[in-house]
């Protein structure tokens, strides 16, 4: 099943989403529809919140973002060939390396698209879908997107890491977002 995506503006994507407990859903189903709601609206990662869920879960597909690429455009990239996995309960460890700036949009705020700085490493602890616990370090696109879609679990949008000036510069689109004021091909909830 395809979820909409929540919009800028809803109060689902200002919580600090709630650890997820074993039994509290159909795991396997959830996952598989969140992996089908990604697909559909063209992401590289999708967090609970998005799908209006306050849990502490993410999915991360970076494998899609190196296919189009050749081999030596992959090697500027530490993490190619990349990554698709499932986050539960994730906590960051640590942060390292030097900000880098990327171009980020993100499924509920669309069509609009502005570059971030984010630290080039992020060591996490996390549960995969199986409930099997991990501590692992990813750098490069495949922590700037994990990063992106643990803010949303901490209530965070990529919006936030802009300057005061970018984000009064943004205000008339966001506020249209949340008016429902924004054409996308895949489905919202505003």
């Amino acid at each position: 099943m395809i979820f909409p995506i929540v919009a800028y503006g809803h109060p689902v994507l200002r919580k600090v989403a709630a650890p997820l407990q074993p039994g509290e859903l159909v795991l396997e189903s959830f996952i598989a529809d969140m992996w089908e709601t990604m697909y559909a609206s063209n992401g590289v990662g999708l967090a609970a919140p998005q799908v209006n869920r306050s849990i502490r879960l993410f999915t991360v597909d970076t494998l899609q973002i190196f296919e189009g690429m050749s081999a030596d455009e992959q090697k500027s990239y530490p993490d190619a060939p990349g990554l698709k996995a499932v986050f539960i309960n994730a906590q960051i460890v640590s942060l390292s390396g030097a900000p880098w700036a990327y171009n980020e949009g993100c499924l509920s705020i669309p069509k609009v698209r502005e570059d971030v700085l984010r630290p080039a490493t992020v060591e996490l602890e996390y549960l995969d879908e199986q409930w099997q616990p991990h501590r692992k370090a990813f750098s490069g696109l495949t922590a700037r997107v994990i990063l992106h879609e643990y803010d949303h679990i901490e209530g965070k949008l990529f919006i936030d890491h802009l300057s005061g000036l970018k984000k009064k510069l943004l205000k008339g689109k966001l506020a249209d977002i949340t008016k429902g004021h924004v054409k996308v091909d895949y489905k919202m909830q505003f």
